[in-house]
């Protein structure tokens, strides 16, 4: 049998069965310093397909960061068909200020495709499109909420794709969202190149949190399973089928002033029910913000200090409403049970 060929990125070759790190140049900042985009491949010595994981293409979001650090451990590689490209940081520059966006204030996943003598954000995302998303056949983008919000963890995809669909089931996230594609997104551009992707959403900005941490490398590790790519040994099941959700919208403040919360992501609320009050500072006044709509809470705001018109609960449509809140809580109880996401316990 042909000896499989090395795989080739950003200028390297990466024999079959070996793993490394490669730093593709970006850019140079105004004091001289060099800035990189750093992927580590593993090239496995069978045939199988090739799947990226790429995290902070908005650099406050680190949830995803670290998700792709446990997954870089996994002992599971050892055996690996196909190709895995994992880039922890996408988006150098705002991960180092802390920021989502660019130097230039561009959103960078509002840049894509890109181009090549464009604008800083538009070099980034044509690198990225050209040198990891041309090369792979799926593609899994780790995200979080915004600083001051959280999500609960969740899968967004396109409806487009049948298959795609059932990666998205069996990644096991407590929900799976069918969402739109925005102009400019990498999800868009992506699917436009042939290329589907699962963005996972779970968490707040520039923070950590364990069980958003341990849902994603789980359901990578599922994913690759589903493909392929790696056995099932020590690959947990998903024993509960993820939630479908649909037609989200935000339920706004009603009044400015200081947000008493009495309802939280993951829980399910039905139409008219009290989700908080806003009261004024000096006691004189209190104004109950009520949900519009049935459904599942999953996405909120963190602060306490709220504008009117500020985007409070996040509430999706849910198929099924009477079976969500049991599903979700099945899920969470098999996530916490799993010994396997213990911080320095490997897959």
């Amino acid at each position: 049998m042909a000896r499989r060929s090395p795989f080739e990125i950003g200028g390297f070759h990466i024999p079959p069965g070996t793993r490394r790190t490669v730093d593709m140049p970006v850019s140079v900042l105004s004091d001289h310093t060099p800035v990189t985009m750093s992927a580590h491949v593993i090239h496995g010595s069978e045939e199988g397909p090739a799947l990226f994981v790429s995290a902070a293409i908005h650099g406050d979001e680190v949830i995803g960061v670290e998700i792709a650090r446990r997954l870089l451990r996994s002992r599971q590689f050892s055996r690996l068909r196909g190709t895995l490209i994992v880039v922890p940081i996408v988006n150098t520059f705002g991960f180092l200020n802390h920021s989502r966006y660019l130097p230039d204030r561009r959103d960078l996943n509002r840049s894509f495709p890109g181009s090549e003598g464009g604008s800083l954000a538009s070099r980034l995302a044509h690198l990225f499109m050209t040198e990891v998303v041309a090369r792979c056949d799926l593609g899994i983008d780790l995200h979080s909420a915004a600083i001051h919000r959280t999500n609960m963890p969740q899968i967004r995809v396109s409806p487009k794709s049948q298959e795609t669909l059932g990666y998205a089931d069996a990644f096991g996230a407590p929900v799976v969202i069918r969402s739109s594609l925005r102009d400019g997104s990498l999800r868009k551009e992506a699917q436009k190149a042939g290329v589907d992707i699962l963005l996972y959403e779970a968490g707040e900005g520039l923070r950590f949190d364990e069980q958003s941490a341990r849902v994603g490398v789980a359901g990578i590790l599922r994913v690759m399973h589903a493909l392929g790519m790696i056995p099932d040994d020590g690959v947990p099941l998903a024993e509960a089928v993820p939630v479908k959700a649909s037609d989200s919208s935000w339920e706004r403040a009603p009044a400015g002033g200081l947000l008493r919360a009495f309802k939280t992501t993951g829980e399910m609320v039905g139409e008219g029910e009290v989700l908080g009050i806003v009261a004024d500072p000096f006691g004189e006044e209190e104004v109950e913000l009520t949900a519009s709509q049935p459904g599942l809470i999953i996405g909120r705001a963190n602060m306490p200090i709220v504008n009117e018109g500020d985007a409070l609960f996040h509430i999706a449509k849910v198929s099924a409403p009477e079976e969500a809140e049991g599903r979700i809580e099945s899920l969470n109880a098999q996530l916490d049970g799993a010994a396997m996401f213990d911080e320095d316990e490997i897959i």
